[in-house]
């Protein structure tokens, strides 16, 4: 179940994971000032710095879903008005309409978006760092050059070596490259350490500067609360109903419970998130009842994905879920207070203040739209009274008709029906 690890991450996650790196490097050389060495420690402390770096976009997320509940009414009759019309002039009519429901609260359709756009790569690039702290995180790697620096040449063809690279699924790294022996090592257990000292004696004698045991020190930074921040789940229930000695009861039961964590925590911060926003049926909102399916099933996915990701992963899961659902208690707090006109009056001195940088003036955009929706709602109406008249003069004939035919009889008799067999031909004779 361990996952196959590139040493750092290239691409367009580069300079967001290198940025994550620094802060995890920051972190680890401040605790190291009060003699404390250690990963859980500062991955809990990174999750503060990362949840306070990204308030802002949270609050501009979150004011932008309280102003979407308030368009909704007015965006949720339009879709109704022209439900069931997929020509051309109607979808464009009902383009014309939505865009300016936006326009008149100074968003657009993309607006709450871009607050997630913006988080997706800071995201995937924290992960990044959290799987492979020592890649990033100077003052850990430290310690495994030390171990790498007493190896052996040829260390990496060893049967003991290759074995672990077995064990970890990842047998077809290139171990003349050293990042990739740290990024094996990383993942060692106690048991793969001790070993890998039987194999390699060298390492076993290895002291860090202060006078440490190296391989002790890093047992030491993995550890946090009776478990190894490496460790996956999923392998530590496993060697544990196995039988084997490398986990106690304690471990396991932490392995356990920091999945099931993960997505109880994670359930009850959206279950926070959404309680300010309106309830409407699944019939007027067709997105509602999959944003409630979703809301059940990502955290159930964080229950899946928590048992095959190190525990390190896992507690960083945790430990942001029940950040989130501080946050979002104050979050709420705070939006309760909002006036939601002043947001809306912001909103729109913000899109004037993007006009004008245009060359537009401001009420040019505005007087524009809604000139538009004026003359599609004139010309819906003059559409609308046509088909009204039609239909009016429709019955007119009609009860012109009948009432020719029922001439001197009473409606429905054999009589009239007669009469009306001779009214038609007298009439079409002529």
């Amino acid at each position: 179940m361990d996952l196959i690890v590139l040493t750092k991450a290239g691409g367009i996650l580069g300079p967001f994971a290198q940025i994550m790196g620094w802060i995890m490097e920051g972190l680890f050389r401040f605790t190291s000032t009060f003699g404390i060495m250690n990963i859980g420690l500062c991955i809990i402390l990174f999750t503060i710095v990362m949840k306070l770096l990204m308030l802002p976009l949270t609050l501009k997320q979150q004011k932008s879903s309280k102003l979407m509940s308030v368009m909704q009414p007015e965006l949720q009759a339009i879709q109704k008005k022209y439900k069931g019309k997929n020509d051309n002039d109607s979808m464009m009519r009902m383009n014309v309409e939505t865009k300016a429901v936006y326009e008149k609260y100074g968003t657009s359709m993309t607006g709450g978006c871009l607050p997630l756009l913006i988080q997706l790569p800071i995201m995937f690039a924290l992960y990044r760092v959290m799987y492979n702290i020592p890649a990033y995180a100077s003052s850990v790697r430290k310690y495994f050059d030390l171990i790498i620096e007493k190896l052996p040449s040829g260390f990496a063809t060893s049967e003991v070596f290759t074995g672990l690279a077995q064990t970890h699924n990842l047998a077809n790294a290139d171990y003349t490259n050293m990042d990739k022996v740290v990024d094996l090592l990383y993942k060692l257990t106690d048991r793969q350490w001790g070993d890998l000292a039987a194999a390699f004696p060298e390492i076993s004698n290895v002291v860090t500067a202060a006078g440490e045991n190296a391989v002790e020190a890093i047992n030491g930074m993995q550890q946090f609360w009776t478990m190894n921040i490496t460790y996956t789940p999923f392998n530590v229930l496993r060697e544990f109903v196995r039988g084997g000695s490398d986990f106690s009861m304690a471990t396991a039961l932490i392995a356990l419970m920091i999945p099931v964590l993960s997505g109880l925590t994670q359930w009850y911060s959206t279950k926070l998130m959404t309680s300010t926003q309106p309830q409407v049926s699944d019939e007027e909102n067709p997105g509602a009842a999959m944003m409630k399916s979703m809301n059940i099933y990502m955290p159930l996915m964080s229950v899946f994905f928590c048992f095959s990701f190190p525990l390190g992963i896992g507690l960083y899961w945790v430990v942001s879920s029940l950040l989130q659902v501080v946050q979002q208690i104050g979050v709420n707090a705070y939006l309760s207070k909002v006036d939601i006109d002043e947001l809306i009056r912001q909103n729109v001195e913000k899109a004037n203040k993007k006009r004008e940088r245009k060359g537009l003036p401001p009420e040019k955009v505005n007087l524009k739209a809604s000139e538009t929706l004026k003359k599609l709602q004139e010309a819906e109406e003059k559409e609308e009274a046509k088909r009204a008249a039609k239909i009016a003069r429709s019955k007119e004939i009609e009860k012109e008709s009948t009432a020719y035919y029922n001439q001197n009889a009473k409606p429905g008799s054999l009589a009239a029906k007669a009469n009306m067999v001779q009214k038609y031909n007298e009439r079409h004779n002529k």
